[in-house]
């Protein structure tokens, strides 16, 4: 299991350089960072997500494909989940609708990534659950905005999944 996570530390010398010295550490220490999962089975989408998550401060866990995925959820319970769609053994969809039909963990925000951007993937995604769908390759500020729109109330959208 691989679970990273950092804080950014502004300080120097006790200094902080944003403001008040202590300030970003009481607050950091009150708030736990917030927990993503990224599923997929390609080990530089993998890295990739986590580089730009961790550079902002969020706890990443990873795995490899929907099985794997599932005892994390169960054991880690993630804040946001981002799931391949194309996985060998448990598919993306597969994976997001285990979740999402679990009484455990149905509100936990599932957003799908896949090269594939069409009509029918996103209604398919909506379908089984998905909140949102995200197309490969991502650039930093999409992930990043991604998680954002979820953490301020991420609900699937009415008609979402035929925009383009």
């Amino acid at each position: 299991m691989r679970v990273t996570q950092t804080e950014q530390d502004t300080s120097v010398d006790g200094v902080n350089a944003g403001g008040i010295a202590g300030a970003s550490e009481a607050s950091t220490a009150r708030k736990p960072a917030v927990k993503v999962l990224v599923i997929d089975d390609s080990s530089t989408i993998r890295r990739t997500a986590e580089i730009f998550l961790t550079q902002a401060g969020f706890q990443v866990m990873l795995a490899e494909d929907g099985f794997e995925a599932l005892a994390k959820v169960g054991d880690l319970h993630p804040d946001v989940i981002f799931c391949d769609i194309l996985m060998p053994r448990l598919d993306g969809y597969q994976t997001c609708s285990l979740i999402k039909k679990s009484p455990r963990f149905h509100a936990i925000p599932v957003i799908m990534l896949s090269s594939r951007d069409g009509v029918f993937d996103r209604s398919r995604g909506k379908l089984v659950g998905a909140h949102n769908h995200l197309a490969k390759p991502f650039s930093r500020e999409a992930l990043l905005q991604a998680v954002q729109t979820c953490l301020a109330g991420c609900v699937p959208e009415e008609g979402a999944a035929v925009a383009a």
